[in-house]
């Protein structure tokens, strides 16, 4: 499975005041609350962090199709700038972070080396025609027969002519931007034109 989040930094600080009293103790652990405050840019950190989560928290609900609020029990640990782990009941979730100049993309996946197709772009852009237009480049097959369909829990996924292409899907959006990372089924893995 796999999980996204995109943050627009400027958006974020024009929004939200991550310094209100009780805002970091109901979001993040006391562990990453001490990072928060060592880092030298903590809105950046509170940030990756946050994003961190969330990409966690949508891989994770891909896997059990139920949404539930729990960010503090969704703890990250950073291995670099740009990449850490998510663990949440015992689960580990490996994320790589993307630092565009006015934004923050994370990616988690539960396994380390699983292939990812992703992408963020500045919005307005219809998202899903660039899923579509992606897999056409990557498997060699029309966007035109290229449909969506949502999980239960509201998670896209892509079929081809009714054969599902996407192993998992995650699409998100903040302020000027979106973003997108997607997994391969097996069978289709195989098909790709070019890689990534």
């Amino acid at each position: 499975m796999i999980g996204n989040d995109i943050v627009d930094l400027n958006l974020a600080e024009r929004q939200s005041n991550w310094q209100r009293p009780g805002f970091l103790e109901k979001q993040f652990t006391i562990k990453e609350q001490k990072s928060i405050f060592s880092e030298v840019d903590s809105f950046v950190q509170v940030w990756l962090f946050w994003s961190m989560k969330e990409a966690a928290y949508k891989c994770f609900t891909q896997q059990v199709e139920k949404r539930f609020f729990a960010p503090q029990k969704f703890e990250c640990t950073l291995f670099s700038e740009d990449q850490g782990v998510v663990v949440f009941n015992g689960q580990q979730f490996y994320t790589r972070t993307i630092f565009g100049k006015d934004y923050l993309f994370t990616i988690a996946q539960g396994q380390r080396e699983e292939e990812t197709v992703f992408s963020a772009m500045s919005l307005p852009t219809t998202i899903d025609q660039d899923i579509k237009e992606k897999l056409q480049n990557e498997l060699g097959i029309f966007a035109a027969e290229i449909t969506q369909q949502k999980t239960s829990i509201g998670a896209p996924l892509y079929y081809h002519k009714e054969k599902l292409i996407t192993q998992s899907c995650s699409i998100s959006h903040h302020g000027n931007y979106g973003a997108y990372a997607f997994t391969l089924e097996n069978e289709f893995k195989k098909r790709v034109v070019s890689s990534v």
